[in-house]
């Protein structure tokens, strides 16, 4: 049995006529976060968003190939996008709380998606605990749940869209560009969360910051114009990059 959470083989999407992924064919490793880096433009956020299917919001989009997530095929005409999207979550470039209290926020998967239209309060509240101390919230929170959530601190208001996601207990956890919008002390606290996190899920972020790239990421996966170049253990791929265009990137001489 491999230990792969994503695999895709041959792997093209096309917006109306642009084509942008090419063949692509990867294996993301279950458990570990794998970082997609590359120029922009390149085709990593549109990987990212095959994974939980987000694409298809987005214009006229034809998709060909495969893309196996916790070994189903994703594609097949009988997938349920509402259960995908449980199982794997979504962390945008900028939070997004919803304008309503923190303890509100937690439980907003729970109540849209619980098959049981009476979940207990005792059950809320320890779903609240539970995601709140699993991003490192909680003693910064406890006391103030009935707050509005987007009176947080930025860093605070990522790690409260990472928290959303938990009581419906997500297996993976896509993450784009998830420190754009924060400062260097913010981008160390999700950095921070994101290592705590692996083990227990399997992460992939899109970063164009390649000190994050290294610090965070268990295995990288080098795109250019919508093609697959190297992937590779992170430490192999910026130390001994095995295609000369990695090296030219990872060196800074474009992108």
């Amino acid at each position: 049995m491999n230990h792969f959470s994503i695999t895709t083989r041959d792997l093209n999407l096309w917006y109306a006529k642009f084509q942008a992924l090419k063949n692509v064919t990867v294996n993301i490793p279950q458990g570990k976060i794998t970082g997609l880096i590359g120029p922009s433009g390149c085709g990593k956020t549109t990987l990212l968003r095959c994974f939980n299917r987000i694409n298809e919001r987005f214009g006229y989009v034809t998709t060909t190939g495969e893309i196996t997530v916790l070994g189903q095929n994703i594609l097949a005409p009988d997938v349920s996008l509402i259960e995908l999207r449980k199982h794997v979550g979504m962390v945008f470039q900028r939070p997004n709380p919803l304008p309503i209290s923190i303890y509100e926020n937690v439980v907003f998967g729970l109540r849209i998606h619980s098959e049981r239209r009476d979940l207990r309060k005792s059950e809320l509240d320890d779903a609240v605990e539970k995601a709140l101390r699993e991003v490192l919230l909680w003693d910064d929170l406890k006391d103030r749940l009935q707050h509005r959530a987007t009176g947080l601190q930025l860093e605070q208001q990522q790690k409260l869209c990472i928290a959303r996601l938990l009581p419906l207990k997500p297996q993976i956890i896509l993450m784009d560009e998830p420190c754009s919008a924060l400062d260097t002390a913010g981008t160390l606290g999700i950095e921070e969360l994101m290592r705590a996190l692996a083990g227990h899920y399997t992460i992939v972020i899109v970063t164009h910051n390649m000190g994050q790239a290294r610090r965070v990421s268990d295995e990288c996966v080098f795109m250019l114009m919508g093609e697959v170049v190297e992937h590779a253990k992170t430490t192999d791929l910026f130390l001994t990059p095995k295609d000369p265009r990695t090296a030219d990137y990872i060196e800074g001489r474009y992108g």
